[in-house]
């Protein structure tokens, strides 16, 4: 029995087709908006790709880009077939094209699927590498006299101050690392002298943090210098000033903008993805209501059209044995090559008469 099977006359099958061509026209715009997130989102990504370890999280760009190009070219394609199945004269021509088409179009809303997938899923990566990429960009931000770095401070506080954040997981990250500059440090000061004798690794490290940590929502001077040292300003508890620094991290605060971003991006691909669904069933019903036709000559005639010949169960057991078959046919000619080598091996025996 025919899975969903639909009976239809001339009109209906004018309408199905006037009807697919207009939302594959919307798919192809559907597809210019898939295309140009994944250009947004990868731009959006190469701005800060100085704070990002590696170029795993450009897969996501490059999958919205490649779906939003291979959509607006099948749902092109789909269109003029769609057009053309008014006169059949013309459409007679995609005839023997419309399988294999069918089929292109399964795969590709397949690969739609997992793309919207694949917008989801991505939080973990990206989270690594920001939180690896970031560690690494915080150790250059002193290097502003070494060519290739001397960007880095300012990379590092745009990105503090437009996201309202501090350091990687938070402001005692600086702590760690010594982001200030050697040419700027005073040699024959004591305090300097000790700071780097009292380091294994002779690095000058404070208890202080860039000004771009600095909240200018501080009802105070900032603080950035001995944040945690309460003595040494008045009135003042590092563990419970919450509005002098930026306590969220970078990484937090990136995390939470792409993934919120690429979040969205996979709800729309994946509105577009059953967008593209019913446009495939509907190509599909066009397509056998045509071929079923009884009388070519007598267009007006009522026809049948279904999604699979026969039920869901016999389609999938059908396409078992095809591929059992197609299995044994080539272990048949594997084993014929074989056969005819080992002849070809044999010398034949020469016999001498004296």
């Amino acid at each position: 029995m025919a899975l969903l099977k639909v009976k239809f006359n001339q009109k209906k099958r004018v309408k199905l087709a006037q009807g697919l061509w207009l939302m594959n026209w919307f798919s192809v715009f559907a597809g210019i908006l898939v295309f140009s997130m994944g250009l947004f989102l990868k731009i959006e990504l190469r701005k800060r790709s100085e704070v990002m370890d590696n170029s795993e999280s450009h897969f996501v760009p490059n999958s919205l880009i490649l779906m939003g190009i291979l959509s607006c070219a099948f749902n092109g394609f789909a269109g003029k077939i769609c057009y053309d199945s008014l006169d059949p004269a013309k459409f007679a021509k995609w005839k023997p094209l419309l399988k294999p088409y069918l089929a292109l179009c399964f795969f590709f809303n397949i690969l739609i699927f997992f793309t919207a997938l694949i917008c989801f899923l991505m939080r973990g990566s990206l989270e690594s590498t920001l939180a690896q990429g970031l560690k690494n960009s915080m150790k250059f931000y002193r290097d502003t006299d070494t060519p290739g770095r001397c960007f880095m401070k300012k990379t590092i506080d745009m990105l503090q101050i437009e996201f309202k954040c501090c350091g990687n997981n938070g402001f005692k990250d600086w702590f760690e690392i010594q982001w200030i500059s050697n040419r700027y440090l005073d040699f024959s000061s004591k305090e300097v002298k000790d700071r780097i004798k009292s380091n294994v690794d002779g690095r000058y490290l404070v208890d202080g943090v860039p000004f771009s940590c600095c909240n200018p929502s501080s009802p105070r001077p900032c603080i950035q210098y001995q944040v945690t040292n309460n003595s040494a300003h008045y009135s003042y508890d590092y563990q419970t000033e919450e509005l002098n620094l930026w306590h969220r991290g970078c990484r937090e605060a990136l995390l939470h903008y792409y993934s919120s971003m690429m979040s969205s991006m996979g709800a729309v691909v994946l509105l577009v993805w059953l967008f593209e669904m019913s446009v495939m069933v509907g190509l599909r019903l066009l397509h056998t209501s045509l071929e079923s036709i009884a009388n070519p000559e007598d267009p007006e005639c009522e026809s049948e059209g279904w999604i699979l010949e026969n039920s869901l169960k016999d389609t999938l057991k059908s396409a078992l044995e095809s591929l059992k078959k197609l299995g044994k046919f080539n272990q048949v000619e594997a084993d014929a090559e074989g056969a005819e080598g080992e002849e070809g091996g044999k010398t034949p025996a020469i016999t001498t008469v004296s």
